[in-house]
């Protein structure tokens, strides 16, 4: 065998992404250097300091940075990371926010907000809603830990009222103490994790709302992707698609065992029925990557509300995310 490239990969460890970590699904003509890391740890030291050769990566961070011509990486349409966001909107109960169009004018924290979560949330807001971006008051700050701050700079509009909370203070303590009327993130606070008085999901029966978005919309949004480094794709474009190629076997390889009910790959004991329900809303590759009509319906979509909420400064097409190469694979 000949010289494989060596290349080093930060990826969390999902189960689509497993086989590429444990070396089930092989990078043809590489030699893979993985770390399995948490998303936000991985997106820190990709837009800081550029720590790996390939890395996920959050796709409103770096459609921000390709709006600007400064992206340190390639893109590749493995989307490693999907999620419907209704869950992700947590309110205080008396502060008469009964409907979503209540949020207008309020005062709503974020972690930061750059991160495709919020973009995502803040535009299903405006389309489905009518809640303005630039009537609400935002304030950024660290959910669990204070000093947090965007990861890349923004160049916002004025229209934009983005403002850093007090030192010291995190997003979670100030929900609770009622000095924000609600907060957007992907992650559960800590204070509605253990109930505090006072606080709440917007959408209570979030998989329901979720649900029915999907059926109207069809669109499963997509959260973050994987990229390459650009000085390597620049010498070897082939590792584009080798590295896609990979991704799309290592999510075969998990939604095999996702359907297995003679045993269980999963630690849930319906989760083989909850394959087939999903299956039977969302179509048999709900968890699709690559560019086809519905992605791209996805990544228009969100790279609309990117710019409308100011963090691009023009509106960025599809194929300026992505190594052209991936864009069409060969079909047999």
């Amino acid at each position: 065998m000949g010289e494989r490239l060596e290349l080093s990969l930060a990826v969390c460890d999902y189960d689509r992404c497993r086989a590429v970590l444990d070396g089930r699904a092989r990078v043809e003509g590489c030699r893979i250097i993985p770390t399995a890391m948490e998303p936000e740890e991985a997106f820190h030291r990709a837009f800081r300091d550029q720590d790996f050769d390939v890395t996920e990566l959050s796709l409103s961070s770096f459609t921000m940075l390709t709006s600007r011509g400064e992206a340190p990486y390639v893109g590749i349409p493995a989307f490693v990371s999907r999620l419907f966001r209704h869950s992700g909107i947590y309110i205080r109960t008396d502060r008469g926010i009964d409907r979503p169009s209540d949020l207008q004018g309020k005062r709503i924290g974020l972690p930061e907000y750059q991160i495709t979560a919020t973009v995502w949330i803040r535009g299903i807001l405006h389309d489905e809603y009518g809640v303005d971006p630039g009537s609400v008051a935002w304030r950024q700050g660290g959910l669990e830990d204070p000093g947090r701050t965007e990861r890349s700079p923004l160049q916002l509009p004025a229209r934009i009222d983005l403002q850093p909370i007090p030192a010291g203070r995190t997003l979670s303590e100030m929900l609770e103490a009622g000095d924000l009327d609600a907060l957007i993130s992907a992650r559960a606070p800590s204070c509605f994790l253990r109930g505090a008085p006072g606080v709440a999901r917007l959408f209570p029966d979030y998989r329901a709302v979720e649900q029915e978005y999907f059926r109207r919309t069809g669109m499963f949004p997509i959260m973050h992707i994987m990229g390459v480094r650009r000085s390597i794709y620049e010498r070897h474009p082939w590792v584009a698609v080798n590295l896609f190629n990979a991704f799309i076997e290592a999510k075969r390889h998990a939604m095999y065992e996702l359907s297995q009910i003679g045993h269980l790959f999963a630690s849930l004991p319906w989760a083989v029925r909850e394959r087939e329900e999903t299956v039977a809303l969302m179509g048999e590759d709900y968890w699709s990557y690559g560019v086809d009509a519905a992605n791209r319906k996805v990544l228009d979509t969100f790279l609309r509300y990117h710019h409308d909420q100011g963090l691009s400064g023009r509106r960025v097409a599809v194929e300026e995310l992505f190594a052209p190469s991936t864009l069409e694979l060969t079909r047999i």
